[in-house]
């Protein structure tokens, strides 16, 4: 279970006698609650409409489920974060169940790997990649559909405990 949630949040600036029927604007967010989506929509919302929380309200907020939940697939994730030295734009692809999965582990290895703090990494966007236009070579070798996994100390156990010796003539082989 992801520690993110997908969420649907629309709002618009509060209607006056000037506008009373404002546009809305909607935007897919991912937080851990909704209280934090809402708190991220107004923060983006300030910086490309010029509307605030004070001079604005909330439509609504709805959770976004995933469609096939058991299904394994590719994500590609567009983002742009602050570091110290400055701002980039990144690409990166993950292997994950659903897209809150996938930015949950998008957010791990941005911590991870630059140092990156949840509050200086914007999301752009989220896709499915189809297998044959996955473009990371650490995802395109997780495609290959004749994978095998090693399993290197198989220790064989006896069908009961009846069946169980406590002293053998010869020493047990792990490798199969």
């Amino acid at each position: 279970m992801s520690r993110l949630h997908e969420y649907q949040v629309v709002g618009r600036r509060a209607p006056t006698e000037k506008e009373p029927v404002p546009k809305l604007y909607r935007m897919r967010l991912f937080a851990p609650n909704t209280v934090v989506a809402k708190s991220r929509f107004w923060y983006f919302l300030k910086q490309a409409h010029k509307v605030k929380k004070a001079s604005g309200e909330i439509v609504g907020v709805n959770e976004i489920f995933e469609k096939k939940p058991l299904q394994v697939k590719n994500f590609g994730i567009w983002l742009r974060y602050d570091s110290r030295s400055g701002t980039h734009n990144m690409y990166k692809e993950y292997r994950e169940l659903s897209r809150a999965a996938a930015v949950a582990s998008c957010y791990q290895d941005l911590a991870a790997r630059h140092r990156a703090r949840f509050r200086s990494i914007h999301i752009i966007k989220v896709a499915e990649v189809e297998s044959k236009n996955v473009r990371r070579p650490y995802i395109q070798q997780l495609i290959d559909p004749k994978l095998k996994f090693p399993l290197p100390h198989r220790v064989l156990r006896p069908s009961s405990k009846r069946h169980r010796q406590l002293f053998i003539a010869s020493r047990p082989g792990t490798v199969a």
